[in-house]
Order: structure tokens, then C-alpha cells, then sequence
């Protein structure tokens, strides 16, 4: 476990390219929203959130003047209706905004809007952000490459995003991972291993343990945990490949080390190559909306000239690929990288049965 400092200062957000907005307009993710990210920061007053255990969860409701809170609930359920169903205000006598939270922790400091169905207390959550074009590439990549759909909108300068629900890694690890059995320790381990090399391949950073949620799903008469990413902010800025792989944090020494007890060595090569190969054909799955997505970002900015220098030199150190020397930009870099986990990666399975063969 590395106690380097990983992070580079404060990342900014940059701005929606041209290409990328044509692309967003392609897939239905641009469409035009009632209220922006800004309406919602002309809140009169705030209360501090505490969890479940009386501690301060860095989040704060947010109230509005009695003159602005009517127009802000009928924008905020014309957004859900827009993300979650077919946009028309037929369901708003059902909805209820119960709560508009704002995070003062992070870059995106996003709100979390808290919508209750009043006829049987059924609620759910959306997340409403600044625009960020890293952070969008990461969402698009995430519903392309990982085993997870999402569901997003933007317009101008405000993100919508939908609500991931699972139990968030910290809280897992501290809780929840001390009672587990052992045959699900060593599926976490498993899990983790496969959810750290989907981060590499793909350059998604910063999967601290608050950054990713644990979903425990039941399977006959066991428990299956999956790990999802939470928060795309960190997509192809750093510059150290350290970054991009989770287990380099020392907020998951407790995950490392289930994987250092659970599994031996040629297990871990196992799921890594699994893993790999699967992306790989998610890449050649998504076709021509993974292309159009890569050619905004490779001549988009998302990152410093200095990132993408050292960032270019490390993965060639790991690869040996000469073309991410002459990388410009960081969508090259990623291009290259996804490029790479195709060419080497997709026919392992055939790869392997040669190989089976052969030994046989």
C-alpha cells in the first residue's frame, strides 16, 4: 500500500466541447430541463444532515423563501419526469420533493433531490451538478464498458444524474465487512480485483472507498456482492497511472489485504484476464457509439499538458506501445489504452482453448 500523495491539486471542470454536445444530442442525454444548477444555490437557509450514528454526513438541507419553493418543487419533479419516465406532468399530484440537499464536500458539490411518491412512500433520489465534460466521458464510459447502465441528462452548465444505491464502501469496510462470512470475503476479493483493473482500463481515478458502493445481491441462498463507481470526477485527468487503480489508496488497505489473504496469486491473474477480456468485448459490443464518443474526446481538453506527459509515459512503461508516446491529448491516451485491451484481449477465451489444447 503506497502512502505517496497520488492526487494533484483541485481538478477543474471544463466545459462541453462542441463535438461532445453534438454526441449527447445523438443519444437523447441533451434535453432541455426546467431549472439549472444555479436556481438551486438561491437557498435562504441550511440545517446540518447527521446519519444514522448522530455524526455529520457533510451534507445540508437546503430551504427555500415560500416564494420561490413552489416553483423550484414543479421544475424539480418536471426533471424526474424527464429522467425517469416519459417527461409529461401527468405524474406530478403523486410526487413529493421531500428534501434538497447540498454537499459542501468535493469538486462537483452536488444537491441530492430526495422525490417521494405520496400514494405508497416509495422514494428515490437524483443528483443535481455543474457540467463537466471529464466527468460526463466518465458516465458514458461507465454505461459502455462496465456491467452497469446509467441514466443521465445535461443542458448548458447542469447535470442530472440518477441515483446509484448500494451501501458505500467505507461504510461497508467499517460495519459491514467485519461480519461477513468467510466464502464472502473471498468474493469481495474477487470483485475487487476485477472493479480495480475496470478503473485502469478504462483511466477512471480517485475510487477511494467513499467513491464506489458495495450492492449485495442475493443469489439462491447466498449473498453475490457487486462494486460500483459513484463519482466519474477523476475521468482521464491525473497523471500517475496510480491513480486509476484503486488499490493504490490507502482508504481500501482493508480490501488489498482481503485480496492478499483470499486469494493466491494465479487466482488474481485470473479475474485480471477476465476481466480485460470482457471489455473488450463490451468495446467492440458498443460499436459505433464508443467511436463517436472516443473522436470528441480525443481532441477535447480534459487535463493539463503535464498530466498527459507523465500520464503517457507510465502506461508505456506497463505496455510497451510505442504510439502513446506521441499522445497529445488525453483522449489519445485513452484511445490507445482501450485500443490496446481490444486488440490483445478479445479472442482470450479462443486464445485460451489453443492453448488448452495444446497442453493437452
Amino acid at each position: 500500500m503506497s502512502e505517496e500523495k497520488l492526487m494533484s491539486k483541485k481538478k477543474p471542470a471544463y466545459p462541453v466541447s462542441k463535438k461532445l454536445n453534438a454526441y449527447l444530442e445523438l443519444y437523447n442525454r441533451n434535453i432541455e430541463i426546467p431549472i439549472f444548477y444555479e436556481d438551486l444555490l438561491r437557498f435562504s437557509g441550511s440545517i446540518v444532515v447527521y446519519d444514522s450514528n448522530d455524526e455529520d454526513s457533510l451534507w445540508v438541507r437546503v430551504y427555500y423563501s415560500e416564494f420561490e419553493r413552489q416553483e423550484i418543487d414543479i421544475s424539480l419533479k418536471k426533471v424526474y419526469s424527464i429522467l425517469l419516465s416519459d417527461g409529461g406532468d401527468n405524474i406530478f399530484q403523486y410526487l413529493n420533493i421531500d428534501a434538497v440537499d447540498f454537499c459542501t464536500f468535493g469538486n462537483s458539490k452536488p444537491f441530492r433531490i430526495k422525490v417521494r411518491n405520496i400514494l405508497n412512500d416509495n422514494f428515490t433520489y437524483f443528483y443535481v451538478k455543474k457540467t463537466d465534460a471529464s466527468r460526463i466521458y466518465g458516465l458514458e464510459l461507465e454505461h459502455m464498458l462496465s456491467p452497469y447502465n446509467l441514466n443521465f441528462l445535461v443542458y448548458k452548465n447542469t447535470l442530472i444524474e440518477e441515483h446509484i444505491a448500494g451501501i458505500p464502501g467505507d461504510v461497508f469496510i467499517k460495519d459491514m465487512l467485519p461480519k461477513c462470512t468467510e466464502s464472502e470475503k473471498t468474493q469481495l476479493a474477487k470483485e475487487f480485483v476485477k472493479f480495480n483493473e475496470r478503473c485502469m482500463i478504462r483511466l477512471l481515478g480517485d475510487m477511494r472507498s467513499y467513491n464506489y458502493v458495495i450492492v449485495p445481491v442475493h443469489d439462491f441462498d447466498h449473498v453475490v456482492y457487486r462494486i460500483r463507481a459513484i463519482d466519474f470526477d477523476q475521468q482521464c485527468f491525473e497523471g500517475k497511472l496510480k491513480v486509476y487503480r484503486p488499490q493504490f489508496f490507502k482508504e481500501n488497505y482493508q480490501m488489498v489485504e482481503l485480496v492478499r489473504l483470499k486469494l493466491q496469486t494465479k487466482s488474481v491473474d485470473q479475474y485480471k484476464l477476465e476481466e480485460r477480456s470482457i471489455v473488450a468485448k463490451r468495446i467492440k459490443s458498443s460499436g459505433n457509439r464508443i467511436k463517436r464518443l472516443l473522436k470528441a474526446c480525443l481532441v477535447d481538453n480534459i487535463s493539463t499538458k503535464d498530466n498527459i506527459e507523465l500520464l503517457k509515459s507510465e502506461i508505456y512503461e506497463l505496455t510497451l506501445d510505442m504510439d502513446f508516446k506521441n499522445c497529445k491529448k488525453m483522449g489519445e491516451v485513452l484511445n490507445l489504452a482501450l485500443d490496446f485491451v481490444k486488440r490483445n484481449y478479445e479472442d482470450v477465451s479462443m486464445k485460451q482453448i489453443i492453448e488448452q489444447r495444446i497442453n493437452l
